[in-house]
């Protein structure tokens, strides 16, 4: 949804109209987490059809973000040479990962492996520093795991590979239970729109 979608009046809330058109469109939200958690099972079911279908969004994500830092170069003040950069190379990552899409999920499971390391040192230290707050401990165990998920992974190219494939399935079908969540939630909205702009009920 554009900026525009999101006009708001004088006291700070949206239009009846402004918001029946914003959730017009919930069952768009709908469809779109149908087809996430779908994409998500047939990750997760680790056959080779899933594999070439990951490296393939994995490339035309890099490429997608190649050209939108490309495309925004000229709208940043300084320090434009980092974004075309950073866009050449998304833009060849991209192209690589449909050459030669086994390379690139070995080298990015190998990547998440350490990232997961180094996450979860960051994560049980945060939380050994708030001690002094409420449920501070909550991070802790989400440190080790994330710790010793990256250890046993890190280095074999098939247990790295074999926790990239199941962390993507399993956020993808998450997000696609979310986006449904939000969907009906939109669908309630358009229901009874005095809810946002701050109008009593009629």
């Amino acid at each position: 949804m554009s900026d525009t979608s999101f006009n708001e009046t004088r006291d700070g809330a949206m239009s009846r109209d402004e918001v029946r058109g914003m959730t017009g469109s919930w069952w768009l939200f709908v469809v779109l987490g149908i087809l996430w958690i779908l994409f998500g099972m047939f990750v997760l079911s680790y056959n080779v059809g899933s594999l070439l279908a990951l490296a393939v969004f994995a490339g035309a994500s890099f490429l997608a973000t190649g050209i939108t830092q490309l495309l925004t170069v000229g709208r940043v003040d300084s320090w434009r040479w980092l974004w075309v950069v950073g866009g050449v190379l998304s833009i060849l990552a991209g192209l690589l990962t449909f050459f030669w899409p086994g390379i690139t999920l070995l080298v990015l499971s190998g990547i998440l492996a350490w990232f997961l390391i180094f996450k979860g040192v960051i994560d049980v230290v945060g939380a050994l520093a708030d001690r002094h707050r409420d449920w501070w401990w909550i991070g802790l165990p989400l440190g080790v795991l994330e710790f010793g998920l990256g250890i046993w992974a890190v280095g074999y190219p098939g247990r790295s590979l074999f926790v990239f494939v199941n962390l993507v399935g399993i956020y993808a079908v998450f997000f696609g239970f979310a986006e449904i969540f939000a969907a009906f939630d939109l669908r309630r909205l358009g229901h009874n729109p005095d809810q946002s702009t701050g109008r009593p009920a009629a």
